[in-house]
């Protein structure tokens, strides 16, 4: 991606979107624990959640790059894309691996609206991030897979049409490679029996469920490419999960450096604005320089990914970068606010909540710091 491709336009009409979204309408949902149902409609209707499905069945045919583009100003805005973000990275799955039959059935339908893929079941109390040891099951028994198992922290389970499944197929005593066994399926949450749903209460307004499978029928049409090789199919959405959340956070330390500084400007003690102290102005400007750097390697992974060259080490990188330097942000914003960063009207708290949870999900910053240390530096296997 270079500077000449930074979908203005599109960047305008988010932000023209948003507007109809202020604060005030976000800190009812946050102090009621309620899903952004017009805010999801309203991107939906205006084809903004479509972008990355192509023009033959019905999106826009976008680059990732667009999509980045998308959720960072809606987060620059002051509002949150967690409550749809991951329509845009699980559709990998199915346009790179799914047959004709699924794209034809499924895609059109999502980029309408008149479905929603939401909700993407892979981590599991036991392993956490260590995928390759998930217990859900999925066994053949004629035209449909059993699945049983848990899992944990699959956001918008309650609010999703159908969710992106990883199970193993094949017990993991039994594969050669310790990626194979693993198979991707497409679950209808709407139809599927033998599944239950239950939220989570957490300190943001995440919408996040851990999810019961026992017995399911799950119909063997909708497993999505060759069975046992799903962890493979998922890698790469994980990329795309990873630079689009790197694009979430950049948006929230844009509206965190912006609100700080019109903060420090305009809030006058000792008859002095508050911004002329460099105690206040260093914060901010360290947190500026964070946001500009991780900026160009988010554009440099979204690239990257665009141009079907491995980028694994660039969506870590940018996911590190621009995670660390939201939390810098909103600190310095808080930090610069005092005790109105913590009351509601001011909507700092509530960011400053929900960027928190970049530094954990969707993946930890010690994990990326151990895969740069092993896959990029070439450092000791430490697990």
């Amino acid at each position: 991606m270079t500077e000449a491709e930074d979908f203005q336009d599109i960047r305008d009409g988010v932000r023209a979107l948003c507007a109809r979204f202020p604060g005030s309408y976000w800190r009812v949902l946050d102090r009621e624990r309620r899903y952004p149902g017009d805010f999801v409609r309203a991107l939906t209707d205006a084809g903004y959640l479509a972008c990355l499905i192509p023009e033959a069945y019905g999106g826009s045919g976008l680059p990732l790059a667009a999509a980045a583009a998308v959720l960072e100003e809606i987060h620059k805005a002051g509002c949150n894309g967690a409550a749809c973000h991951a329509q845009m990275y699980t559709m990998g799955t199915i346009l790179k691996h799914g047959s004709e039959a699924q794209k034809q059935a499924y895609l059109p339908e999502i980029a309408a609206g008149r479905l929603r893929l939401q909700a993407f079941g892979v981590t599991e109390p036991t392993s956490g991030t260590d995928t390759l040891s998930l217990r859900t099951t999925a066994v053949r028994d004629g035209g449909c897979y059993l699945v049983s198992g848990q899992k944990v922290w699959t956001s918008r389970a309650e609010h999703s049409d159908l969710m992106l499944l990883l199970a193993r197929t094949t017990p993991k005593d039994q594969v050669q490679r310790k990626g194979e066994g693993l198979s991707v399926f497409l679950v209808d949450l709407r139809a599927t029996e033998g599944l239950e749903i239950r939220p989570i209460p957490t300190m943001i307004n995440h919408a996040t469920t851990e999810v019961f499978f026992s017995e399911a029928r799950v119909p063997a049409e909708n497993l999505i490419g060759e069975e046992g090789r799903g962890f493979r199919y998922i890698l790469d959405g994980m990329n795309a999960e990873r630079i689009l959340i790197a694009a979430e956070c950049l948006g929230d330390a844009r509206w965190f450096i912006e609100t700080a500084g019109a903060y420090a400007k305009e809030r006058r003690v000792f008859d002095r604005p508050i911004g002329q102290n460099q105690g206040v102005q260093f914060p901010i400007a360290r947190a500026f320089a964070q946001t500009e750097a991780a900026e160009l390697m988010i554009r440099k992974a979204a690239a990257r990914f665009d141009a079907g060259a491995a980028c694994g080490k660039e969506a870590n990188l940018a996911k590190l970068l621009a995670s660390e330097a939201s939390w810098a942000a909103g600190e310095a914003c808080l930090q610069s606010h005092g005790g109105f960063g913590f009351a509601e009207e001011y909507d700092v708290e509530r960011k400053w909540r929900e960027t928190r949870l970049y530094q954990i999900a969707p993946i930890s910053t010690n994990l990326i710091l151990s895969y740069l240390a092993e896959h990029v530096l070439g450092l000791p296997r430490s697990y």
